[in-house]
């Protein structure tokens, strides 16, 4: 039995890895984290957790949780878990860290994106990023994982396999991508506001957002060189889904039967990605509550561009559930243990 610690296990991530982890038959939760309410029981906080979870929240003392647990989430704002991290602490538990702490390897890069220092830069290199469907091998015993954002999952399994077998310009690249409020996290923003965002679609972080670096580095891994896209997201009144549409320059005559055949080897063999049937567009309703992520795609013959679109649920294979595969890997447990549940609907 793996014992988890979870920090940050009262956010919307959070939760949804508490909800997951219940139903694993290999994961025992000995921590609930939570800054905001210790001492406070995680029923109280949620109440789909009443007569389930019975626990109080704990502290994020990182120290003393490495001596309890196998393996610590951090479900966290970025700079936490850097600040937290030791290699004292590595040297006895995993951690699989949800913010994006580990995941660009440029520090510099990461610093200027996120406008904060980096705590604990020696450690960067040594951390794993999360992909699971791509970095797998890597991530297999690993101790410090980097778990993946969720318009970067969607943005880059629905991308990687053209990238990487050169079908298309890489820096032609565009992504329009739409996230349902829950990726904005649970602290009180007025501009989060059922007001605010009700019968309303918004463009935000135009040429800024925090996710562009990431994509392009592991974008940029694919295909040998460094590269730039456009990456545009929308806030979307929705509590949960990513919505991804890109559009890429084709190197070449290509048929949707040589597009098709790509996909699937690429993603045939892999149980959370699911590449459609043809003319059959993503949507968020179809994969909500899941680890899956719906891809397809379109040539636009008279542009010579094709049209890639990937949907996921953001605090599942966005967050949570991408965590718990990552768990299953370090531990050499079956990949989708826990993670099986079909999609909801409605």
């Amino acid at each position: 039995m793996v014992k988890v610690g979870i920090i940050g296990s009262t956010g919307y991530a959070g939760q949804e890895l508490v909800r997951l982890l219940l139903g694993h038959k290999e994961a025992e939760i000995v921590w609930y984290g939570s800054r905001s309410y210790i001492d406070k029981k995680y029923s109280e906080v949620f109440g789909n957790m009443f007569e389930i979870v019975d626990d109080k929240c704990l502290d994020d003392n990182m120290e003393e949780l490495s001596e309890k647990a196998d393996v610590i989430f951090t479900a966290t704002p970025q700079g936490l878990c850097a600040s937290l991290v030791n290699e004292d602490i590595l040297s006895k538990v995993k951690i699989i860290d949800l913010s994006a702490d580990f995941r660009i390897k440029d520090v510099s890069v990461y610093e200027k994106w996120y406008g904060i220092e980096h705590k604990s830069p020696e450690f960067i290199k040594e951390a794993v990023y999360g992909l699971c469907e791509i970095n797998r091998e890597d991530i297999k015993g690993k101790r410090l994982v980097a778990n993946p954002g969720c318009y970067t999952t969607c943005s880059i399994l629905s991308l990687y396999p053209l990238v990487k077998e050169g079908v298309i310009d890489p820096d032609s690249i565009i992504v329009d991508a739409k996230s349902g409020t829950s990726g904005a996290g649970r602290g009180a923003k007025v501009a989060n506001l059922f007001c605010e965002v009700n019968e309303s679609i918004k463009a935000y972080g135009v040429t800024t957002h925090r996710h562009t670096p990431e994509i392009e580095e592991q974008l940029g891994y694919a295909c040998g060189k460094e590269i730039m896209i456009n990456f545009t997201p929308h806030l979307v009144p929705m509590n949960r889904g990513i919505l991804v549409t890109a559009y890429g320059n084709l190197n070449g005559d290509y048929k949707y039967e040589d597009i098709k055949k790509i996909y699937d080897d690429y993603y045939s063999k892999e149980r959370f990605v699911r590449v459609l049937e043809k003319d059959v567009c993503p949507e968020t309703r179809n994969v909500e509550g899941s680890n899956y992520v719906d891809v397809n795609f379109k040539i636009d013959e008279r542009t010579k561009r094709v049209v890639v679109m990937g949907a996921l649920d953001n605090l599942v294979k966005g967050a949570a559930g991408q965590a718990v595969q990552n768990m299953n890997i370090i531990f050499g447990l079956p990949e989708s243990m826990g993670l099986e549940q079909p999609p909801m609907f409605p």
